[in-house]
């Protein structure tokens, strides 16, 4: 679960995770850096503690747990880690197909999607912005005037691009 690659730390040459560039100290460091100057982009190179998700490895490892609701519905949570910290979350249900769960589902997803988000700026120091977070509720959305489709629009009056991020993620929604 932890492999390990031959390389080191870009930055101390302590040993690193699989896929990743830099250590969990100096990825730490990273992130308090950017938490003091959120547009540094530290000489242009990317590392973990980025502004965008597409900085997490294209493998990371992941735990998955089953758990049951207070309806008795089985449901699969898979937590995607970095050096043991949560940064993504995902759940799913057999049940994902069935129509009248669609409204569920879409807040399970709205639910997921942002606390990978929150997980990415905690651990990960990942910004946070009003256009981020609107992205996320708009590929949450399953239904014209489903729930994350209404708080995209309400908070979309405050961002000056929202029409052109919901012609976008409408066009090609995930």
């Amino acid at each position: 679960m932890n492999s390990k690659k031959k390389n080191g730390c870009d930055v101390c040459g302590q040993d690193v995770e699989k896929g990743a560039v830099l250590c969990a100290a100096c990825r730490e460091l990273v992130a308090a850096l950017r938490h003091g100057q959120p547009n540094s982009q530290l000489n242009g190179q990317s590392s973990f503690a980025g502004d965008e998700a597409s900085d997490l490895p294209d493998v990371l490892d992941a735990v998955r747990y089953r758990a049951r609701d207070r309806d008795n519905n089985a449901w699969y949570v898979s937590v995607s880690e970095i050096d043991g910290h949560p940064v993504e979350i995902f759940a799913s249900t057999a049940f994902d197909r069935d129509h009248h769960l669609q409204s569920r589902i879409s807040n399970l997803t709205t639910i997921t999607r942002l606390t990978s988000l929150v997980l990415r700026n905690v651990f990960m120091g990942e910004r946070l912005s009003l256009e981020k977070v609107l992205t996320q509720l708009l590929r949450s959305s399953r239904q014209p005037g489903d729930l994350p489709m209404l708080l995209a629009g309400i908070l979309g009056n405050y961002h000056e691009n929202y029409q052109r991020l919901l012609e976008k993620e409408s066009v090609a929604p995930e």
